[in-house]
């Protein structure tokens, strides 16, 4: 038994998405009482840390629905099932920067939200980049602006607010942490 596991009694089914599923756990407790636990499912994502030539962190725009607001982030984007992550990395960059990567380092995978989620985000960092003069398409559903930004200006935009989400937050600590090495 692994260190406070919930054990699963039953699993109702509550909504089937395109992108996330729902459903409410009754589980035991460790203490043996029991609770319930509404558990998004969601298929998994990957984040690409884009490092231009010249130093510069690629970026993108883009209107968050679930927060009313504009948010700037790295590209990012859902696993589609089977795909294994470095294939959709690659087909993320493209589509919402028009790049393609010569190099690409697996970092590391975190959870987005564990308290209710199993989202897994795998990171990577894309280097030696070149523009794809055909790159693939945006999602029709889908509209990004491209920034390119130094490291001084992405944390600015960290301490205004312009970048919000975890998994941006994460790639500007990373690479201060990178500059201080």
């Amino acid at each position: 038994m692994k260190k406070f596991e919930e054990i699963t009694t039953q699993t109702t089914p509550i909504y089937k998405g395109k992108i996330v599923n729902l459903q409410v756990d009754d589980v035991t407790l460790p203490n043996g009482k029991s609770a319930k636990r509404e558990i998004i499912k969601h298929p998994g994502a990957v984040a690409i840390i884009a490092i231009t030539n010249e130093g510069k962190l690629v970026m993108v725009e883009q209107y968050r629905k679930a927060l009313e607001r504009s948010l700037v982030e790295i590209p990012a984007g859902k696993l589609e099932i089977g795909e294994e992550p470095i294939h959709t990395a690659r087909r993320e960059l493209e589509e919402e920067t028009g790049y393609g990567a010569h190099q690409f380092k697996y970092l590391q995978a975190f959870a987005t939200s564990p308290g209710f989620a199993d989202e897994i985000i795998h990171l990577f960092v894309a280097t030696d980049l070149y523009h794809i003069e055909h790159s693939a398409e945006l999602d029709e559903d889908e509209f990004v602006e491209l920034l390119e930004v130094s490291l001084e200006e992405a944390q600015a935009m960290v301490a205004d607010g312009r970048i919000y989400d975890a998994k941006t937050a994460f790639a500007v600590l990373w690479l201060a942490l990178q500059q201080e090495k």
